[in-house]
């Protein structure tokens, strides 16, 4: 396979520290932009450390696709960036999770219970020069939120978070019952070929009560590798044909997750409640129908609503 010799992103650790100087936001936003372009994906998870008595390592999980990331939205202190999915063989392409940068940000929402997300003040102490990152499902719908500076150390721009909670991914919710929730930080590196996403996970059963008990602790791999060898106008020309309509459907989420108190959602754990009616309008649009507010307002007030006020 040929491979692009290029540059891309991500982490460093998030606790007190001046704010950065203006030098530094610069090439913490470029090193941020660097993750744009086509690649080939690994996904790699295996459980490490088991911490549950009697509980059995899970097999180790390998999959992979072909993926592209857009640029939707830059600004000095924010960008948005998009993935979409590529099948090389169809064509098809799935809208796939998308990636918030916002440099101090004064907020950010955080997995509170099942699925049910509070939006909460980010402390000084840890967000002074640091960038907040927000991961959001295929629907837009939150998944988490870290926050962390950048380090340039030995030349290699990382970018690593803080501690903090997501709901169990879709790789496992299908599958699992047993926990509820995974304890994340999350590191991104750029590379000479690409860049990479580490994930030091801990699976945690959260009760009612406050207790929680840890399972095991997972470390997640994933390996965003240049490429030229894949067509991706499929992906571009879907984005073209339904940029406007995604833009109407982040505007929505964007009213619960602005502001405290944050959102509950009224779906099961996999929200395909939610995804196949957005897809099927995005589809539509796509054709070259108009975009209806009212068929998105329509999902929205039968899926979503405000978190209960702690």
């Amino acid at each position: 396979m040929k491979l692009h010799h290029a540059s891309l992103l991500l982490l460093a650790a998030a606790s007190g520290a001046a704010s950065a100087a203006p030098a530094s936001i610069t090439r913490d936003h470029d090193s941020i932009l660097a993750m744009q372009g086509e690649y080939t994906v690994d996904f790699a998870f295996d459980e490490t450390v088991l911490l549950k008595p009697g509980y059995e390592r899970a097999a180790a999980m390998r999959s992979g696709g072909n993926e592209v990331v857009i640029v939707i939205e830059d600004t000095p202190q924010r960008i948005v960036l998009q993935h979409l999915l590529v099948d090389d063989k169809s064509g098809h392409v799935t809208k796939h999770w998308r990636q918030d940068w916002v440099y101090e940000a004064p907020n950010r929402f955080e997995f509170s219970a099942d699925q049910t997300w509070a939006v909460r003040s980010i402390p000084a102490a840890v967000n002074q020069g640091a960038w907040t990152q927000c991961v959001y499902e295929v629907s837009d719908a939150p998944r988490y939120c870290g926050t962390g500076k950048w380090s340039y150390d030995n030349n290699v721009p990382t970018w690593t978070s803080d501690l903090s909670w997501r709901p169990l991914p879709r790789r496992e919710y299908t599958k699992r019952s047993d926990y509820n929730a995974l304890s994340v930080v999350n590191r991104h590196t750029l590379t000479p070929n690409g860049w990479t996403h580490e994930q030091f996970n801990t699976k945690v059963q959260r009760n009612a009560d406050g207790s929680q008990v840890e399972i095991a602790r997972e470390f997640g791999f994933n390996d965003y590798i240049k490429t030229t060898e894949v067509d991706f106008a499929p992906a571009y020309s879907y984005w073209k044909g339904t940029a406007g309509f995604w833009a109407q459907v982040r505007q929505r989420w964007d009213g619960f997750l602005g502001k405290a108190p944050g959102v509950h959602l009224k779906t099961k754990l996999d929200g395909m409640a939610m995804i196949i009616p957005l897809f099927e309008q995005a589809v539509a649009v796509k054709g070259g129908a108009a975009v209806d507010t009212g068929k998105i307002d329509a999902v929205f007030a039968q899926y979503v609503e405000p978190a209960a006020k702690p």
